[in-house]
């Protein structure tokens, strides 16, 4: 690997893992990065994913003090995230490379729409009425499952679809929401890092320093992230997503 290569991966890592850490979609970062410097889109997926699990876990550690409370929501979402996430990766391996070059643009377009419309979402989170915890707890359940097989096979936007499920189901600011979502992502994260590790082709140079830099980010994004306008973090995310789509498209 050059040290231009060492860098660019290293950066985005770190970008990764304060963006995961605040919103979700840090695959968008790392994963076109990838991309460019020549790696087939299933394996810079997977080595991705499998670098991003350590920073996965240091974004909980940076918000341990808002999972005060939940661990009863945790036991229950985290269950369905855990076969949710082996869903999606057992699909990705399945599945012939051809789909994922077909499936995942789509995927991507939808991540930036998510993002694009985050603002909108969140406005009408805070003016909700329904509690769909309490009365609806399958549905949620379900929700999460769902987000969890996207999250294993992709990725990208699985935090902000998390957000955006429990935001409407779960009566509490989105601090302890956000602190939630990351224990969830963290978990589909782990679960198909660990199945790739042992069934699929991962590339453990980009990996390794995608997860010491995601470590770092993480922290970062849990103790100064929250300063950022989140205006800026939506247009990176964007101008890196349209990268990502017209790369794979380009392939």
């Amino acid at each position: 690997m050059s040290a231009a290569e060492v860098a660019t991966i290293a950066l985005a890592g770190l970008a990764a893992g304060a963006i995961n850490t605040l919103v979700g979609s840090g695959t968008l970062i790392t994963f076109p990065v990838l991309l460019s410097w020549g790696y087939a889109p299933v394996t810079a997926n997977v080595s991705n994913t499998v670098g991003l699990v350590p920073g996965s876990v240091s974004a909980v550690v940076g918000y341990r003090r808002e999972l005060a409370g939940q661990r009863s929501r945790l036991l229950r979402f985290g269950a369905m995230s855990v076969l949710g996430g082996a869903t999606g990766a057992v699909l990705l391996l399945v599945l012939p490379a051809s789909a994922f070059k077909a499936i995942v643009p789509a995927f991507i377009v939808l991540a930036l729409a998510l993002i694009l419309l985050q603002p909108q979402l969140s406005r009408w989170l805070l003016r909700r009425e329904v509690q769909l915890d309490g009365r609806h707890r399958l549905l949620t359940l379900l929700a999460v499952y769902a987000s969890g097989v996207y999250g294993g096979y992709f990725g990208a936007a699985q935090g902000i679809m998390l957000l955006a499920v429990l935001g409407v189901a779960l009566p509490q600011d989105l601090q302890r929401t956000n602190a939630l979502k990351n224990v969830l992502a963290g978990l589909v994260n782990g679960v198909a890092g660990v199945y790739f590790a042992f069934a699929a082709h991962v590339e453990w140079a980009p990996a390794g320093i995608i997860a010491g830099a995601s470590i770092v980010g993480a922290q970062l994004g849990a103790r100064y992230g929250r300063r950022l306008p989140p205006e800026l973090l939506r247009v990176v995310i964007v101008l890196v997503g349209i990268f990502a789509l017209v790369r794979l498209l380009t392939v």
